[in-house]
């Protein structure tokens, strides 16, 4: 992908280190989704699904903000009455901030630096990993312009949380902090603003030091198994998976993390590695 090209909405920054930062750019609207961000985003996630250079994606947002939900005005007033618009602009954002984040092979992370809403949880919950300010605000604030939580959210935030959460923030709109978004089990991790970088870098170097065919069959098998009821279905679904992943992981972990496991004796999850000599 030409990380190099200038985006309307989107920043891009790979420092060669593995990570890229993709940033939404619409600081003046809360990073509001607007019908050209989700066009720049679904190509910016097709773009990096194949990119070398990149092993996690970081998804944050430009200033105050990580993401405002859908723009009120671009997405759905200027659209109304215009049928092609609005499937393109709909099937974009569907596209991107679900099916290629939650489906993408690359590790990725949700870094939220302060406003998450609405329409933000379909990309928040796509994300792997979510590293938040503690003080960063979220809510479904829907019910207050009249609008069921659509697309995916409603689903995807019941799905994340239980049925309880999910009515008292859907239909009172209140908002609720980072520190609760980690209890509500809808973050892994909840820092002050200034670790915020730090620690989303800690947690993207521990994932890039595993073999990432390993990460991707890992990250299939769970979201597969969300859908599996049959216990049994469950477990002929995760064993082929894992055979499969014998022949399909090009950086041989298996055969090396059985050997340093057993022959080198120098790996032992939880303990201390042992020290040589």
């Amino acid at each position: 992908m030409d990380k190099s090209k200038k985006f309307e909405c989107v920043l891009i920054e790979n420092n060669g280190d593995g990570i890229t930062w993709v940033t939404l750019n619409r600081p003046e609207k809360r990073n509001a989704m607007s019908p050209q961000l989700h066009f720049e985003m679904e190509e910016v996630m097709m773009g990096l699904e194949t990119d070398a250079d990149t092993q996690v994606i970081v998804l944050t947002g430009a200033g105050e903000s990580w993401n405002g939900g859908q723009d009120l005005k671009e997405f759905f007033r200027n659209t109304d009455g215009n049928e092609e618009a609005q499937f393109k602009a709909l099937t974009a954002s569907r596209h991107w901030n679900w099916e290629l984040l939650s489906r993408s092979r690359k590790v990725t992370i949700a870094m939220v630096n302060g406003y998450c809403f609405g329409g933000a949880f379909m990309p928040l919950i796509a994300c792997d990993f979510v590293v938040t300010d503690e003080a960063a605000t979220y809510g479904l604030s829907e019910v207050n312009w009249g609008i069921v939580p659509a697309g995916l959210v409603t689903k995807v935030f019941l799905d994340a949380t239980s049925f309880r959460e999910t009515m008292l923030y859907a239909m009172t709109g209140r908002t609720f902090d980072g520190k609760q978004a980690v209890e509500m089990k809808l973050a892994n991790i909840a820092v002050p603003q200034d670790q915020l970088r730090d620690e989303t870098v800690k947690l993207a170097n521990e994932l890039m030091a595993k073999g990432p065919d390993v990460l991707a069959a890992i990250k299939q098998a769970v979201h597969a198994s969300l859908k599996i009821d049959d216990t049994w279905t469950a477990y002929d679904y995760l064993m082929t998976k894992n055979k499969a992943l014998q022949f399909s992981d090009r950086d041989g972990t298996r055969d090396r993390g059985i050997e340093e496991f057993i022959d080198k004796k120098s790996y032992r999850p939880g303990l201390e590695p042992v020290k040589k000599g």
